[in-house]
């Protein structure tokens, strides 16, 4: 089997405006790189598990739940916190908490606070009121902050929505990294690694809203009421606060006094017409969504239109993915449930007559027996796109690879298998006992 187009796979080399991907076909080395484009700054994990800003234009190859790293894209969205890290600041009001600054943040500099709850018998928290001020209504906000345990296990996020008259709670357990109590609203934990978290709470307002005032809080049990007895001493360590009209918590922005925005990213035209075969083939990508969003996200083989194409794509139906060949008309299509969120191996068989969908190692549903390809010069190259820019692909990508031959069955299930037990867990996001 002849493998004419290779991208990620732990193999990166990227610069401003472009990612590498290439052919090694007879020890013949040619780059195929795809063009790169996102007009702001942004962060990603380092090999070094440090969050760190990367410059404009610069693809972000990101290390937070691989070692083998991720190209990640993402859509555009915005800080509305203005003061992200400086909790001193008189945005941050506090309530019966003392601010201590210089301790080890997530980006590995002595930036970080501790957050102490002081001697009275009542609520321990910092807050800000009044954000998305006269634009609440009908949106999803996800609200998220970087923390680590010190003497105080639980910490509470919470968010009260003007108007709509609703409190969002979720209590979340920095000893044991899982979510607690949710009340109104549900929250997500994540990693971070030196016992830091990421805790967010999504946020859905309805017309009545106006205004968010967001809340962290010093917790001394799982749901209980907030008032307690503090003993001045006790906390947990805070860094990285973020609110976004979004439905989950994307890659975290820095802000110092303004809100700042992360624009979209696009990546395409990969390729070239004697790296694909129009007749038959197999596309093979190992990735995941960021989040069921309710809208398409593609990764097609294309003729530099939306016209003729090969697609994989993520569907708006939640969980769900299409994949098939169009040239003029669906030929060969497939649209299967999956685990949107975690890593899946996919590979796409096309072939007069034959084509067969696998994912994770089995066949999903039976080989189609009729349909037809397309005529010599017509796959031009690959996006992260419709090929026409539209249907961006948006999502983590460790790997994607194409054969300009068919495969046999029994290729096609080692290609999407996982190769040892430690990376099936990993990537279905289980625990090994």
């Amino acid at each position: 089997m002849a493998q004419t187009y290779k991208f990620g796979n732990g193999t990166w080399a990227r610069k401003k405006g472009s990612t590498l991907a290439y052919s090694d076909t007879n020890n013949a080395f040619k780059p195929l790189p795809f063009s790169f484009e996102r007009n702001s700054i942004a962060t990603r994990v380092n090999k070094e598990g440090l969050i760190e800003v990367v410059g404009n234009d610069i693809p972000r190859i990101d290390y937070t739940d691989s070692t083998e790293g991720v190209l990640l894209l993402e859509n555009s969205s915005t800080n509305l916190i203005t003061y992200s890290e400086d909790f001193s600041n008189a945005s941050w009001i506090k309530n019966n908490v003392n601010l201590t600054s210089g301790f080890i943040s997530p980006n590995g500099t002595a930036n970080a606070y501790k957050i102490t709850e002081d001697l009275t018998n009542a609520t321990h928290r910092i807050r800000i009121a009044s954000l998305a001020n006269g634009s609440a209504a009908n949106k999803q906000f996800t609200y998220s902050i970087f923390v680590k345990k010190s003497e105080v296990k639980w910490f509470l996020l919470k968010t009260v929505i003007n108007g709509q008259s609703l409190t969002v709670d979720v209590w979340f357990d920095l000893e044991n990294g899982v979510i607690g109590t949710e009340s109104n609203g549900s929250g997500t934990i994540e990693d971070y690694g030196n016992d830091w978290y990421r805790c967010s709470i999504n946020i859905v307002t309805n017309s009545s809203a106006n205004s968010l005032n967001i809340y962290g809080y010093l917790a001394d049990k799982d749901g209980i009421p907030e008032n307690y007895q503090g003993d001045g001493t006790s906390g947990v360590y805070i860094w990285g606060a973020m609110l976004e009209q979004n439905s989950v918590a994307s890659s975290y922005i820095p802000t110092n006094g303004s809100t700042v925005q992360r624009a979209a990213e696009t990546c395409n035209e990969s390729g070239n017409s004697e790296v694909f075969n129009d007749s038959q083939g197999v596309l093979f990508a190992n990735i995941a969504a960021l989040a069921n969003d309710g809208t398409k996200r593609r990764i097609t083989i294309n003729n530099g239109s939306s016209s003729q194409f090969i697609q994989l794509e993520y569907r708006p139906t939640t969980d769900t993915i299409q994949v098939g060949v169009y040239n003029g008309a669906s030929q060969g299509y497939f649209t299967e449930s999956i685990n949107a969120k975690l890593y899946n191996k996919i590979a796409y068989l096309y072939e007069d007559n034959n084509f067969k969908l696998y994912v994770s190692g089995f066949q999903l549903g039976s080989t189609i027996t009729s349909g037809t390809t397309f005529s010599d010069g017509t796959l031009q190259n690959l996006s992260f796109d419709n090929g026409a820019s539209s249907d961006s692909f948006k999502g983590k990508t460790k790997e994607i690879g194409y054969y300009d031959e068919i495969l046999t069955d029994a290729e096609l299930e080692k290609l999407t298998s996982y190769r040892s037990l430690n990376e099936m867990v990993t990537e279905l996001n289980l625990n090994a006992l």
